[in-house]
């Protein structure tokens, strides 16, 4: 099974060109939703370092904000128990498609948490900072304050470029991206 990493900057178009290889992914920001909406064993353990802010069951996206934006530390203290979880899903995940012939990972702190494997195909989601913050905007939940803080934990643009096997200049428009695709999955 050949695995694609998918990289790239917040608000790039990576979950689009992961879905546009037609193979199964791995999304970790919808992981992480199931685990806020679903998960109660998630929810008591993130009560118990953090009970100010999680109160009730499922966990509301606007209680984690707060937590985050309140203390530094907080952050760390959320990411240390569901990156834990994410791990676990996308074994689950990877067993589960261990028979297929490519899985795509669209997971934005792959490099990061070090999930990436050595031989992993690397793609990096390139586009223009004013195409990224006008979809970023047009997103329901959008807070510019945590976009910044998540900004803070991730490796740079430039590290994770150099790294990438291949470049899509994301220009937000279908054709583009089928074509990048096409020609990505003819050269693996």
């Amino acid at each position: 099974m050949k695995r694609i990493g998918i990289l790239g900057d917040i608000g790039s178009g990576k979950s689009y060109v992961a879905k546009s290889f037609g193979y199964p992914v791995f999304n970790a920001d919808k992981e992480v939703y199931k685990l806020y909406k679903k998960d109660k064993n998630t929810f008591f353990k993130l009560r118990k370092i953090l009970p100010k802010y999680f109160i009730k069951f499922p966990i509301d996206k606007y209680n984690i904000i707060k937590a985050i934006l309140d203390k530094k530390s907080n952050l760390k203290k959320i990411t240390r128990i569901v990156h834990l979880e994410i791990r676990k899903s996308m074994h689950s995940f990877l067993r589960k498609n261990r028979n297929k012939k490519i899985v795509v990972l669209d997971i934005p702190l792959l490099l990061e948490n070090k999930i990436n494997k050595k031989n992993d195909i690397l793609i990096f989601i390139q586009a223009k900072k004013s195409d990224i913050l006008k979809n970023l905007r047009k997103r329901k939940n959008f807070n510019k304050k945590i976009f910044i803080k998540f900004k803070k934990i991730q490796l740079s643009l430039d590290y994770k470029k150099k790294r990438s096997q291949f470049i899509i200049k994301n220009d937000f428009t279908k054709r583009t991206i089928v074509k990048n695709v096409k020609n990505i999955l003819k050269q693996i």
